[in-house]
Order: structure tokens, then C-alpha cells, then sequence
């Protein structure tokens, strides 16, 4: 396990939160992952909302490998099971997922707790309360990765920085050219898929993203 503990979180959650796009395409993951890797994210998480089971213990063990390598915390979203199982870093989860406090518990304190928030002031609230490491607000921007989600308002980045004393991460639709406006608004970490992992050079694309911080 990559050494970060939730209270370290606040000072070194900062900057370019990597997660890779969704393929059954083991190889062109391992590929471009690799190469996002290059431009040192501050973490990288997998998500898969199509792999079965096999596969997605399949890519996220080869991922793990390669961010230990490199030093950058892995994080498996919406399945902590998983991220148990392989000793991963941490996990994201979301509204479905389970009680953060029950996922605080299994995962101990060392390991990293994201929760997806939406526009929604009260679970940020509760992550905050349970020790989450950070909390996640979006989409910030229309997303294709998440076209269903509502818009979360900037304001809300801005006063959970003020009001909850933990990292806030901003995720949906973020590019380079719209991303200084979310760091304006107080995002410490900036959760990016297509266009970190569907640009020409991705370890280009991410260390662009640490000029912002």
C-alpha cells in the first residue's frame, strides 16, 4: 500500500485525480495508464461500470502494479470489496455503495475514503463527519462520462473548503482549458478521464494539469 494516511490527506491531496475510462481493452488500458502515470497524477482511480467480476479484479490488479511502481496511490471506485481484497489504497464511493461510515471502518485509518457527493450538501457533510479523505462534488460541466448527474454550483466547493476541513475534489466534464475555474473555486483535486487519457500525449496532458496548482 502506497504510504498516505487520512491525516496526511489535506496536505498532499493537490492536484490531478486521474480515473481511466471504461474498456474491456486490458492492453490500450495498461498502455495509456502507463503513460498518464508518466505525468504523475496525485492519485489514480479505476472505474469500470461494464467489466464483470473477472475482469475488473483482472485490470485492477495489472493497474495496482503499475501505480506502485510509480508511487501514486490506487483507488478502486464503487467497489470496496475489491479494493480489500487486493489491498488497494483506498476507494471511492458513491451514493449506492454503501454507509460511509461502515466503509471508513472496514477500510482503517490509512487508507483512503472518497465519496461522490453530487450537488448534495448533506453526504459531503456526513464524509466529512465519518473521516473521509476527501469529498467529491459534480459534474461541474457537462460530462460524457457522467451525463445523468446534476450540476453542482462552485458555490459548493468554496464553502466546503471554508466549513469541513477536508480536500474537495471536482469531477464531470473538467478539460484543461475550463479546469483553472474550479481551482479558483477552492477544488483541491481535479478528477479528469477523457481528457487526460484521450489526449495525443497523456503525460503531457497531466503534467499541464500541475501548472494549475
Amino acid at each position: 500500500m502506497t504510504e498516505l494516511s487520512t491525516e496526511s490527506a489535506a496536505t498532499t491531496l493537490r492536484g490531478l485525480y486521474a480515473v481511466t475510462p471504461d474498456t474491456p481493452d486490458t492492453a490500450r488500458l495498461l498502455e495509456l495508464t502507463e503513460q498518464v502515470l508518466a505525468g504523475a497524477p496525485v492519485l489514480l482511480q479505476y472505474r469500470s461500470k461494464v467489466a464483470d467480476a473477472r475482469l475488473r479484479r483482472i485490470q485492477a490488479r495489472a493497474l495496482q502494479a503499475l501505480c506502485r511502481r510509480a508511487g501514486v496511490p490506487f483507488i478502486i471506485n464503487d467497489d470496496l470489496a475489491l479494493a480489500l481484497e487486493l489491498d488497494a489504497d483506498g476507494a471511492h464511493l458513491g451514493r449506492d455503495d454503501g454507509l460511509p461510515a461502515a466503509a471508513r471502518e472496514a477500510l482503517g485509518r490509512d487508507r483512503i475514503l472518497g465519496l461522490t457527493c453530487y450537488a448534495d450538501w448533506a453526504r459531503a457533510a456526513e464524509g466529512a463527519e465519518v473521516g473521509a479523505s476527501y469529498i467529491a462534488f459534480g459534474a461541474m460541466f457537462p460530462s460524457q462520462t457522467k451525463p445523468n448527474a446534476p450540476p453542482a454550483p462552485f458555490a459548493l466547493i468554496s464553502r466546503a473548503r471554508r466549513e469541513l476541513g477536508l480536500p474537495v475534489a471536482a469531477i464531470g466534464g473538467i478539460t484543461l482549458e475550463n479546469a483553472a475555474q474550479v481551482v479558483d473555486a477552492g477544488a483541491h483535486l481535479l478528477a479528469v478521464v477523457n481528457d487526460v487519457f484521450g489526449a495525443a500525449d497523456p503525460a503531457a496532458r497531466a503534467r499541464a494539469y500541475r501548472l494549475l496548482f
